[in-house]
């Protein structure tokens, strides 16, 4: 149960995988936004496993590695926050859906892999296969889940807005989002307060 709880809390949080999720349903609709979710799953199941198995004993060796991790998942974000961007003043762009390697690539840079590789799932860090297994499919489950209902979010402020808000204008505002969230995770890695 507190796997459960745990991992949907973090799943359900705004973050930059479910700010493209609600922007392609707000911009394209529930429909043609579907084919994302894939996308999200592969970017999770790969940034999950490579940081339990290859990555957390790179940090536990040398913390500059966890430094450099979150610079470059933050460039990636701001750089993506500024491809939204400018697709929104694009009319023909602007009533496509979010490219799925977009979402992969943004999950698989998101730091909520980072806690559920080291926090949320167990045995796979310790390569406990078989134990993980079950963790892993429940965690699937749910991201699908979660994923759905940030599309069907975005997809009823679509149909909510009626054309009074264009979808160049619902890919901004995620933009702007994305970008809060890349900054952010790029000032993260600054020693404030360090004289």
């Amino acid at each position: 149960m507190a796997f459960i709880l745990a991992s949907l809390a973090l799943l359900a949080t705004p973050g930059p995988t479910n700010t493209l999720l609600a922007t392609s349903g707000a911009a394209a609709g529930l429909r043609r936004s579907l084919k994302l979710i894939p996308g999200e799953l592969s970017g999770y199941a790969l940034s999950i496993t490579t940081l339990s198995l290859i990555i957390l004993p790179l940090v536990n060796a040398s913390p500059i590695v966890s430094v450099v991790l979150r610079l470059a998942c933050g460039a990636y974000l701001v750089w993506s926050a500024v491809h939204l961007w400018r697709e929104g003043a694009d009319t023909i762009a602007s009533s496509e859906p979010v490219c799925v390697r977009r979402v992969f690539v943004t999950t698989l840079l998101n730091p909520k892999g980072i806690v559920f590789a080291l926090v949320i799932v167990p045995y796979l860090g310790e390569r406990r296969f078989a134990e993980a297994a079950p963790y892993l499919a429940c965690l699937a489950l749910m991201m699908v889940s979660v994923a759905l209902t940030w599309i069907s979010g975005g997809a009823l402020v679509r149909a909510g807005a009626r054309g009074r808000v264009g979808s160049g204008v619902i890919r901004r505002v995620g933009a702007s989002v994305l970008g809060v969230f890349g900054l952010l995770l790029s000032v993260s890695v600054l020693p404030i307060g360090a004289h």
